[in-house]
């Protein structure tokens, strides 16, 4: 990962240059280019090897030493990387190529705009591309069939949505995967021996900053909450890289029109001509969009007589029982893609019948002695939280975590009657906790986690000045489902839906969820794991 932030005002950056111009495809001049890449995770090791394979010149940068990051280093040299830097100095400042000033900075999403590294390319006029920019501009080549792109983006329901779109694309016969933000990167994929039809792809704010000239057949923004506003630096510089997802759209800009935030997104964007707006909703839908009528789910956008009828795509049925609302909202955005892409009603239908939801969403994991656990890790920030508490009553919540500096009152006032007990894990859980106090102070709320790594006290209402002892995640987890077990009772429900994210003490939101299915599964054994996993 990068180094620390800079001060003071940083300019737009350089999206292009005269050596950079023509690279539009794979097959173009890209025979020395001089390229740092920073980052050697997922994104940039598929950034690097893709640049080296092009015959690019590629210095690797990053702050990273550990055992993955320098296997990762010892690979990129082998196939050819000019260089490989790790560590904490390697990440300061600008290293040359081949002793010269590099042409192009290819950055991983992580990184922040402020990181001294990017902030001092974009005042030397370096251009700074994203992974994703760069696999746009690589992504015809001749000999291979150029897939089409649909685009998602939205505070919460990515990947849920990116998963349907690339299960009802498959359902009609189409050669189609998901990539992105979570899972494959564009990059492999585009690489892949497999001539896709087209790509899901699942883009967040950090990637979309980064991209400038990506052109999809069609977009869609689910949602949007205050999130991630520590990296972007105000939630309206948040929101206007979430809204490049609908930039150079060509056929469909899909919106949620029971929030008018992305609407307007789509009303500000620069779309090819002849490009449409569509909405999604969870009720009566309007012409021109996508939404639900005596359970089922319908299209008013995509048919000739959509101005007095609408095709059936769906029926809630499909969803399996209790599907929650968003859940139906995500469905109807794939839906809107898909159809934008000529996708027959009869695959959207199909495509939600065959699609598996993935770990750590509202994932049932256990039923014990009358109470149900429930594993919601992927719930990284307030709105998604709320969507996960919308669907319980009688909920021991355990929450907190990497705030990202988010507001939690709005969260905890909607939802102060669902409430029976809060245990706090994370390193810095006082703005839920404050929150907490404000809203609902009846509401019984047990351990914080103040450290780098954490605790969880078990019983009365913590001290929030009192030292932890520090452990680590898995141990965190398991202290924190002892304690939700001792609060529970029958009927009741135990969710895992933290509202921040987990890397203050766990690798990854999946980290996070493992630790506490595995916390769950030592109660059902008759023991509380409190050891390091």
């Amino acid at each position: 990962m990068g180094g620390p932030p800079v001060t003071g005002t940083i300019p737009e950056p350089l999206t292009t240059s005269p050596r950079l111009h023509d690279l539009q495809t794979w097959d173009a001049d890209w025979a020395g280019l001089r390229v740092v890449v920073t980052g050697i995770g997922v994104s940039g090791f598929a950034a690097a090897d893709t640049l080296i394979e092009l015959g690019a010149r590629v210095v690797v940068v990053d702050a990273a030493t550990s055992p993955k990051a320098q296997a990762q280093a010892d690979t990129l040299r082998i196939v050819g990387a000019a260089d490989v830097l790790l560590g904490g100095n390697a990440v300061e400042t600008i290293p040359k190529v081949d002793g010269q000033k590099p042409d192009l900075i290819v950055t991983s999403p992580g990184w922040r705009p402020d990181q001294s590294l990017l902030a001092a390319a974009v005042r030397a006029h370096i251009p700074v591309w994203g992974d994703v920019e760069l696999a746009w501009r690589v992504r015809e080549r001749k000999g291979r069939k150029t897939a089409d792109w649909l685009t998602i983006t939205g505070t919460n329901g990515k990947t849920t949505t990116v998963g349907m779109t690339e299960s009802m694309l498959q359902a009609a016969g189409l050669k189609a995967i998901a990539v992105g933000n979570v899972g494959t990167p564009i990059l492999d994929a585009l690489r892949d021996p497999v001539d896709y039809d087209v790509l899901a792809v699942e883009l967040s704010s950090f990637q979309l900053h980064w991209s400038h000239s990506v052109s999809p057949v069609a977009s869609v923004c689910l949602n949007v909450a205050e999130d991630h506003v520590d990296w972007h630096g105000s939630y309206a510089s948040y929101l206007a890289d979430k809204a490049k997802v609908y930039a150079n759209t060509r056929t469909a800009c899909i919106f949620n029109a029971e929030q008018i935030e992305t609407e307007r997104m789509v009303e500000d964007a620069d779309v090819v001509e002849g490009c449409r707006a569509v909405g999604f909703t969870t009720l009566t839908p309007a012409v021109s969009m996508l939404g639900v009528v005596e359970g089922l789910l319908v299209d008013r956008a995509f048919i000739p007589e959509r101005k007095d009828s609408a095709a059936e795509l769906a029926a809630m049925s499909d969803f399996g029982a209790g599907a929650p609302r968003h859940t139906v909202a995500n469905a109807l955005a794939a839906a809107g893609l898909v159809r934008a892409y000529g996708v027959p009603p009869s695959a959207v239908r199909l495509g939600l019948q065959n699609y598996l939801p993935g770990d750590h969403r509202i994932q049932p994991v256990a039923r014990r002695n009358g109470v149900l656990w429930v594993n919601d890790s992927k719930a990284t920030n307030p709105h998604a939280a709320a969507a996960s508490l919308s669907a319980f009553h009688n909920v021991v919540w355990i929450a907190g975590g990497l705030s990202k500096g988010v507001n939690y009152d709005e969260l905890v006032r909607e939802h102060t009657d669902r409430l029976k007990a809060v245990v706090l894990i994370g390193a810095d859980s006082s703005g839920l906790r404050a929150a907490l106090q404000r809203h609902a102070p009846d509401v019984p709320v047990i351990g914080s986690a103040t450290g780098d790594t954490g605790t969880v006290q078990t019983a009365g209402t913590a001290d929030a000045d009192a030292a932890p002892s520090p452990v680590s995640g898995g141990a965190v987890m398991a202290q924190a489902v002892a304690a939700a077990a001792q609060l529970a009772v029958s009927g009741d429900t135990v969710l895992l839906a933290p509202a921040a994210a987990s890397m203050d003490q766990f690798s990854s939101y999946a980290h996070r969820g493992d630790a506490f299915i595995e916390a769950v599964r030592g109660l059902e054994e008759g023991q509380a794991q409190t050891s390091e996993e």
